[in-house]
């Protein structure tokens, strides 16, 4: 039962591997990514691999295995407590993995005295157990109680803390049945004591009742010690060679002692037996499992870090490009580090469109690359996140799965530009972003089709897209003749990421506050980036401003929001007493 298990879920592992890794060479992902074949892109990784192990990068590609991969270096620099339950985690269950569940393969093999029940076999194994059942506390800790900022739990999260726990907690009880179970200390007597006698047999038990966590519905304490005695010379002659202490197993002899009242029920309703087949298979299902869950980052990420140690993203070719990216997807652990540190973060805690997260984004993208189909509403929310995105690049250095967040989202915004309805895209750190790489990434035929396409729109300044019903029309030439005092330009420190819209108590009052002020307090500071002066002087918004300065305090960049916002009134007086204006 137990080889056809194995076999049968080995295989089902191998399956899925295949086919997640065939995945990275045939998914495709941005405009532009159906004129690569598959072969193409199988040809150009191979050569990049070639490329790296006969040269100076060799080193980088073994730094990113040390560092990245084995130290978790990354994740130890964004979140040590993050970083703990990481390597209690994977250390842990590695070494679980090849002592224990690959006894038979590796430990056998290279120990002639290996017994799972003598040290230091024995203890490890609780050792090493503890070790991943603590990294899974720590890691449901900050899942389900700790409130993370902007952390989102989804399926995938629950299934791999679930797997884990399940394993673990039922490999540890399992443990501490046998350590109570008359049954399996008969079964052990008549396979490996080889006693007849009665009275030894007798003797042996009470020693195991009373110094070994044994529960005998025959006997109990307090013994004779004479008969303790006795059953240490036969414990001596016959066991100990072969079954050190129970006590040496500290996780399943605590848990026996907890059960010990109730370990002659459990026992003669089979409990070791029941709790055996959850145990192997929750771990046949996980290894089944793994290549589709989010636990096969363990297999991706680590990939991905080296790949993205030795990878200079503006030398490599397009079809190395669609492969890494595809590769991205599945070493993405949805830690929620991108979206803790996102600066369009302050807008999703005002909107609560989870398509503004980093993270959620990434999440979109797998369903996205497998073929799922999006609603309207589903298309309007990531265009929101499309508008919303900073391009500020802080979410691709925080991930400490090396994923080239920036690049990634960017490359297929272009797709769902075409694919979902139009927006208004005045002055936003989108439209900068898309007119900056326009021509390294897409193309120029590529970057109109949708526009073309997107209906209620029409070509704007400078800026990008302007609805031309939702701002003020643009009467006034770009090179305003209004300028500001040289020492008041903090404007230019703007990149947009709409924390001072967000803060505003101004906008926060009307549900649609673009048709009301005209343009926001981000939008005011991009026209004034821009040289449009007039037309952020010709915004309502600065009329209605309270100066409270939540704008300006609030500022990441510490751009002087408020106080340009009162300059622009002067400008709009003076604009007014000229004749002719």
């Amino acid at each position: 039962m137990f080889d056809y298990l194995f076999y049968t879920s080995l295989i089902l592992f191998l399956l899925g591997l295949t086919y997640k890794i065939s995945c990275w060479f045939t998914r495709r992902i941005g405009i532009g990514a159906g004129s690569i074949s598959s072969f193409q892109r199988v040809q150009a990784a191979s050569n990049a691999a070639l490329r790296v192990i006969f040269s100076t990068k060799i080193g980088k590609a073994f730094k990113a295995v040390l560092v990245d991969v084995l130290l978790q270096g990354r994740v130890f620099r964004e979140d040590r407590i993050r970083w703990l339950a990481h390597m209690l985690i994977f250390c842990g269950f590695m070494l679980l993995l090849l002592m224990h569940a690959m006894q038979s393969i590796i430990t056998e093999v290279l120990f002639d005295d290996y017994y799972a029940t003598v040290n230091p076999y024995f203890f490890l194994r609780d050792l090493f157990g503890a070790m991943v059942l603590i990294g899974v506390v720590l890691a449901a800790i900050r899942r389900y109680l700790s409130k993370t900022p902007r952390l989102k739990t989804g399926g995938k999260d629950h299934y791999a803390i679930i797997i884990l726990a399940v394993i673990m907690l039922s490999g540890i009880g399992l443990i501490g049945l046998k350590i109570t179970s008359h049954s399996e200390f008969m079964i052990m007597v008549e396979d490996y004591a080889g006693l007849d006698d009665e009275e030894e047999i007798q003797a042996l038990e009470a020693l195991w009742v009373a110094e070994y966590g044994l529960v005998s519905p025959k006997v109990a304490g307090p013994f004779d010690e004479d008969l303790l005695e006795q059953g240490r010379e036969v414990n001596e002659g016959n066991c100990m060679d072969c079954h050190t202490a129970s006590q040496w197993s500290f996780t399943g002899y605590t848990l026996a002692k907890i059960i010990s009242p109730v370990a002659v029920t459990l026992d003669q309703a089979n409990g070791v037996t029941i709790l055996w087949y959850i145990h192997i298979i929750a771990c046949f299902a996980g290894l089944a499992y793994l290549p589709f869950s989010k636990m096969f980052h363990i297999i991706a990420t680590p990939i991905n870090l080296v790949v993205s140690r030795v990878t200079n993203p503006q030398q490599s070719t397009p079809a190395n490009t669609l492969n890494r990216q595809i590769l991205e997807l599945d070493a993405c652990t949805h830690c929620g580090s991108c979206s803790l540190n996102c600066s369009a973060g302050m807008v999703y805690e005002a909107v609560g469109n989870d398509f503004i997260l980093p993270s959620e984004k990434m999440a979109f993208l797998k369903r996205l690359v497998n073929g799922r189909k999006l609603t309207q509403a589903e298309y309007r929310a990531i265009g929101e996140g499309i508008y919303l995105c900073t391009n500020c690049d802080r979410c691709t250095v925080r991930c400490p799965s090396g994923i080239h967040l920036r690049e990634l989202w960017f490359n297929v915004r272009e797709e769902l530009l075409a694919e979902g309805p139009p927006l208004p895209q005045v002055l936003s750190p989108f439209s900068f972003a898309r007119g900056i790489e326009v021509r390294n990434a897409i193309g120029a035929r590529a970057y109109l089709a949708p526009i073309e396409k997107a209906t209620g729109i029409v070509a704007g300044a400078a800026a990008g897209l302007i609805r031309s019903e939702s701002v003020i029309p643009l009467n006034a030439p770009s090179n305003s003749s209004h300028q500001l005092d040289a020492e008041t330009t903090t404007f230019s420190h703007c990149f947009g990421c709409q924390s001072c819209t967000a803060v505003c108590p101004v906008v926060g009052n009307y549900e649609e506050p673009e048709k009301v002020l005209g343009l926001l307090p981000h939008q005011i500071m991009c026209s004034l980036g821009l040289g449009l002066t007039e037309m952020a002087s010709g915004a309502k918004m600065i009329w209605d401003c309270l100066t409270c300065y939540q704008c300006q305090e609030n500022c990441p960049q510490q751009v002087a929001v408020c106080d340009h916002l009162y300059e622009l009134k002067n400008v709009a007086v003076q604009k007014a007493g000229k004749p002719g204006m």
